[in-house]
């Protein structure tokens, strides 16, 4: 049970630092007439909370979309598929490849085996281009 007293006790003393901390303060949001004059980092990330609420209202969940997000989805739609396209063309022709592999070692080595019995039962009786047509 002491290491949960440990634990409780580091929590809580973080919590009452950061409360009391300089860094925390340069986070909060300001609502007021300074937070326009604000430079740095915090004016580009925070927003006054009217202009966030508005945010959420100009587009709602049923809204049409725009003509913009609209041809953003599609390049990311085309994108997708033409990667999708390209990989199964590639797996496509490697498989090509390997059958076709598959049979030229295949046939050459029929041929070859064809060719020693051919040379094996020749008797001299006919001429051997009647073998190799």
């Amino acid at each position: 049970m002491s290491w949960t007293r440990v634990v409780v006790l580091s929590l809580l003393t973080t919590l009452l630092f950061l409360t009391f901390s300089s860094v925390v303060d340069s986070a909060a949001v300001r609502d007021d007439a300074k937070a326009g004059h604000s430079k740095g980092p915090a004016r580009q990330v925070f927003v006054p909370e009217s202009e966030a609420s508005n945010f959420f209202k100009r587009r709602s969940r049923r809204s049409p979309r725009s003509y913009a997000e609209l041809q953003a989805e599609q390049r990311v739609r085309i994108a997708a598929n033409e990667h999708w396209r390209e990989y199964n063309e590639e797996q496509r022709n490697e498989r090509e490849n390997y059958a076709e592999e598959a049979r030229d070692e295949t046939n050459e080595r029929s041929r070859e085996t064809h060719e020693q019995i051919r040379e094996y039962h020749y008797d001299g009786l006919y001429p051997r281009y009647h073998w190799f047509h």
